[in-house]
């Protein structure tokens, strides 16, 4: 059974690393009510549907180690405050997606605590246990590397036991072993209980490709067609992302039992784009990543992102440059798919690994005291000495916020830049390896799109057969430049012209 779509897919989504987006009660810590103060924010911004970090029971301060699926941290309020979350949210027409932890827990989660008193624990089958002898026979003992874990050695002890548990990302993250029918049927009354109890509109799946081990890697699709099939029974139309940070060729068939998965090849080619000010035949790449996702998916959602709370975030990796900053928001922004911007990148907040400096404070004011900005981690890289704050950002037309608001806008009222479902595109060819053109296809309303990669001025002839995009939707240009045979584009400017006029909301 393939995923039924939601009646109502956002345009854009937003990310929040609950802790750090906005403290309501002076604690220090971002919390549940301060999201719901911050709705009004969010809905001029654009948002229609918010991305929750995990806000389950945990003993790290990122939550991705839960001890209570279903339970609310208390850092960050109660159960009446997520369901009061939620009501706002929908008031404003936004969706909201809750993370959720499938591939482990906590190894303080009580399941793990009676998993560890012995073999004979009915628990134990909840968890991966081998014996060290067992795990050099299979080789297992040590992993590669890959891009969402650098755990080498990722089996563990547990003092006294005969057995090794086995945790991919860190021994405190003891992975679930979904063999137990009795484990899948927890995880059912889990997806139950968010679902239809409290009423959320769908889940943000991490690790989705890690939830069997390696040696048992095939099984995965089994399990996402199980979650699937509990979602489509329990509330047909809940949204389902994934993370599977991998190329396209592994992505493309977890799209069979899944809406959307996160597109991390775009992410990193966005990146070295407009780094290196030189395309990669991407909208090519595109056309290819579509072809791979369709036959398993005809309904795919691509979701598209600059970076997340995984990434060193775009206005580091761009050196704070503005317009490079601008730039990458303008390629996000007008490429197809469901884009999500990582809270602070709409206002250009830096930040590079180790993960807690990707995850700093957001800078609502100008106040080095400001009550709403949270302090659990002293801010490394967005600092009021390094990025601007909101409150002054939103005076100013040509700050990245405006920038931000205004492209959100354009991308929502253009019934060609509005589409989700479908991807349409089609390669604009350039001999010119500095800039990236494309079109974005419509019946009655297509657009060009152009953006000047480089730090001279371009001049681009325009093909014959684009003559008829005349009208300026959107530009950054200082100036808006004449459109004629070519257009002139500043540097690292970028265009999106019509061939008629588009209503555009003031």
């Amino acid at each position: 059974m393939q995923p039924a779509l939601p009646k109502f897919i956002p345009h854009v989504c937003y990310e929040i690393f609950v802790r750090s987006f906005c403290d309501s009660n002076g604690d220090g810590v971002g919390d549940i009510n301060g999201i719901i103060s911050k709705l009004d924010y969010l809905a001029e911004l654009g948002i229609e549907g918010i991305w929750l970090t995990p806000i389950h029971p945990a003993p790290s301060y990122h939550k991705y180690d839960p001890v209570d699926y279903l339970g609310i941290e208390p850092e960050f309020g109660t159960m009446e405050d997520f369901k009061r979350l939620l009501s706002e949210a929908h008031k404003r027409n936004m969706v909201v997606y809750l993370d959720l932890i499938v591939n482990h827990s906590s190894t303080d989660h009580p399941w793990f605590v009676e998993a560890s008193k012995g073999k004979d624990n009915p628990y134990r089958n909840f968890y991966w246990w081998l014996s060290p002898e067992k795990i050099e026979e299979l080789g297992l003992a040590e992993r590669q590397t890959s891009d969402d874990s650098d755990e080498v050695y990722p089996w563990h002890i547990v003092e006294g036991d005969p057995e090794k548990y086995y945790g991919l990302f860190w021994k405190g993250m003891p992975d679930l072993n979904y063999s137990s029918d009795v484990l899948k049927g927890e995880l059912e009354k889990i997806i139950t209980f968010w679902l239809t109890e409290v009423g959320i509109d769908g889940f943000r799946l991490d690790a989705a490709r890690h939830i069997y081990p390696i040696w048992e890697k095939e099984k995965n699709h089994e399990f996402w067609k199980f979650f699937n099939d509990v979602v489509q029974k329990v509330k047909p139309g809940s949204f389902t992302v994934a993370e599977v940070w991998a190329e396209t060729w592994e992505v493309a068939p977890y799209l069979e039992n899944l809406n959307a998965t996160f597109h991390f090849d775009l992410s990193f080619a966005l990146q070295r784009i407009v780094i290196q000010g030189k395309d990669e035949n991407i909208v090519q790449q595109l056309l290819n990543s579509y072809e791979q996702f369709r036959p398993h998916n005809p309904e795919f959602i691509d979701a598209i992102m600059l970076t997340n709370h995984d990434q060193d975030r775009i206005g580091s990796v761009v050196a704070n440059h503005l317009e490079k900053i601008k730039l990458a928001a303008c390629l996000l922004l007008t490429l197809p798919g469901q884009p999500y911007i990582y809270y602070g990148e709409e206002i250009g907040m830096l930040g590079t690994k180790p993960d807690p400096y990707i995850r700093e404070p957001f800078l609502w004011s100008d106040l080095a005291d400001d009550p709403q900005k949270t302090n659990w981690l002293h801010a490394e890289f967005s600092t009021l000495k390094t990025v601007i704050p909101l409150v002054k950002q939103e005076k100013d037309s040509n700050s990245i916020f405006n920038h931000y608001k205004k492209l959100i806008a354009v991308r929502k009222h253009s019934p060609a830049l509005a589409q989700i479902v479908n991807p349409n595109l089609e390669e604009v060819e350039s001999l010119d390896d500095e800039i990236i053109a494309y079109i974005r296809t419509h019946e009655t309303s297509p657009v060009l799109i152009i953006h000047n990669l480089n730090e001279h001025v371009k001049n681009i002839g325009l093909p014959p057969s684009k003559k008829d995009f005349r009208n300026v939707l959107f530009s950054t240009c200082s100036e808006i430049p004449e459109i004629g045979d070519s257009v002139e584009l500043a540097p690292f400017c970028s265009i999106i012209l019509s061939k008629s006029a588009i209503q555009l909301p003031d």
